[in-house]
């Protein structure tokens, strides 16, 4: 590694102890930073998730029938004052579920109204600093939740800002990781990376359920304050090794400076990127005009030579081919995860009568579904190079997978464990794959030209898109089974899984023709 003032300090240390205890080639430790960058960004996101999830898990307890469990000696059941003793006002009313769903709400609208901004932000700064900083003041907002126990608060006020808080340092989380990796990595195989990578998101969930399980029937408060200390522990090691460019430890891109999608004749671009020290020497030198004190508030390198990229707007990203399809499909499909997300413990309590550990944990079965999804729809997208067939594949499996759920899932265990498997696979699979490898290839658009610089706002439109059903989902699933029953909620969900694959039908015909000439030409 040449080691440069942007070199992050973490990594300069161990730099230090190489050098003194061993020798490795180059090839060795770029092997071993890209596989340091992935570890680092994959535990990134799955502590961002990990703190999203105790409050679905919570719910049941901030909420619940009182009848069947054991009072304490100071409190008479009998007494009408008393009925709703083991609820945790402001929960404790008859409109109880709409008010949790308030909370969801006010986190994911926060979420989905910064996500806009911040993609416009991850293209101007330091990531590594963006994305250590975003991880503390979430874990500190999620802390915050958590103090309500053992400081017997009680204001719902209190309760909606700090979710408000939450939301807005969350978003520095998906277009930073995203950005890094993209950086890091070339487009070969990019779906199953991302899909595999992407695991985070479900782990993320798996280890928030299981964190906020082992507390809540004891102390709820924990289960938000140690996923939210592991948080700022988790920021604190991107500040010191997280490095966001390959230039920032000395070595090339893996791609054509500016260009990621080389036209074959001009493949000698890429050649010359490689090879040609000149274009190594001036990137090198390039990293050193920033130092590790240097503000913030700087426009994100690229290896770009050339001074004339800049950022791209709201308006041009948006005209970039496929982003206002995928954009709005993701607004279904998120809808469709979040709500399980939010929803899915409390509603394995209510229809099976579960006690809250059990169906914290059954409810993580969803999220191992969503892993095999993942990784299956990345893989399926490499194979075929038909993105939007395969969201639209899994998006028209997922809809009669929901109808079963919904009426089969409460027969039995069994039953229970393989529907919300397969349901993880169908619904969380599009959801992942649209926004990870889908966003990172439209970002690198070649209707962009040679501007590289749009990749973090692409990715921030298309999730800020999706997130605003993730916001609208969870408000409207605590209203309608409130009002109207479960049943209708899942019926919800299956509408909004229509309505997302009608939305790809345009690229899902222009995919299919262009793979019909494929065929015919050959």
């Amino acid at each position: 590694m040449i080691v440069t003032r942007e070199t992050p300090c973490g990594l300069k240390g161990i730099e230090w102890l190489l050098s003194k205890f061993t020798t490795q080639n180059r090839c060795n430790r770029l092997a071993w930073y890209k596989g340091g960058i992935l570890a680092l960004t994959y535990m990134s996101y799955t502590c961002y998730h990990m703190s999203r999830k105790p409050m679905s898990v919570v719910k049941n307890v901030l909420s619940r029938n009182c009848s069947g469990l054991v009072p304490p000696p100071d409190i008479n059941p009998n007494d009408t004052n008393n009925q709703n003793w083991c609820e945790w006002p402001p929960f404790d009313r008859d409109n109880a579920s709409a008010l949790l769903g308030t909370l969801d709400s006010a986190f994911l609208f926060a979420y989905a109204g910064a996500m806009f901004l911040s993609g416009f932000v991850a293209e101007r700064v330091n990531l590594r600093y963006y994305l250590a900083l975003g991880m503390i003041f979430s874990g500190i907002c999620c802390y915050l939740f958590g103090i309500a126990r053992p400081y017997e608060i009680h204001t719902l006020w209190y309760f909606i800002l700090v979710q408000i808080l939450g939301g807005i340092f969350q978003t520095s989380g998906w277009p930073g990781v995203v950005t890094v990796v993209s950086n890091w990595f070339g487009k070969g195989k990019r779906g199953l990376i991302f899909g595999i990578w992407n695991s985070h998101t479900s782990l993320g969930n798996i280890l928030g359920s299981l964190i906020a399980a082992e507390f809540v029937e004891t102390d709820w408060g924990l289960s938000f304050m140690v996923p939210g200390a592991i948080m700022g522990v988790g920021g604190f090691l991107l500040f010191l090794f997280l490095a966001p460019n390959p230039v920032d430890v000395g070595c090339l891109p893996p791609e054509p400076p500016g260009y990621r999608k080389v036209d074959v004749t001009n493949s000698s671009d890429e050649s010359s990127a490689i090879e040609d020290p000149e274009a190594n020497h001036s990137a090198n030198n390039e990293v050193i005009l920033r130092t590790e004190t240097s503000p913030m508030l700087v426009v994100n390198r690229r290896t770009s030579n050339s001074g004339e990229d800049k950022p791209i707007g709201f308006i041009g990203a948006i005209r970039i081919p496929g982003v206002l399809e995928f954009s709005l499909c993701l607004f279904f499909a998120k809808l469709v995860s979040y709500t399980f997300l939010y929803w899915l413990p409390l509603y394995i309590a209510s229809s099976a009568n579960f006690s809250a550990k059990i169906s914290a944990d059954l409810s993580t079965l969803f999220d191992i579904g969503g892993i095999i999804g993942a990784v299956t729809a990345g893989s399926l997208s490499d194979y075929t190079g038909m993105s939007a067939v395969t969201c639209a594949g899994m998006l028209s499996l997922a809809v009669p997978m929901l109808f079963l759920y919904d009426s089969f899932g409460s027969i039995n265990i069994g039953i229970t464990i393989a529907l919300l498997i397969l349901a993880g696979i169908l619904v969380n699979g599009p959801y992942a794959l649209i926004t990870t490898a889908v966003s990172a290839e439209l970002g690198t658009h070649p209707s962009l030209g040679s501007n590289s610089k749009a990749l973090a706002t692409v990715t921030a439109i298309i999730d800020g898109t999706g997130s605003i059903g993730a916001a609208v989902g969870p408000l409207l699933a605590g209203l309608v089974s409130n009002w109207a029953g479960w049943h209708n909620v899942f019926y919800m969900l299956m509408i909004s899984d229509v309505i997302a694959l009608l939305l790809l039908s345009r690229l899902v015909y222009r995919e299919l023709h262009l793979w019909n000439q494929r065929r015919r030409a050959v």
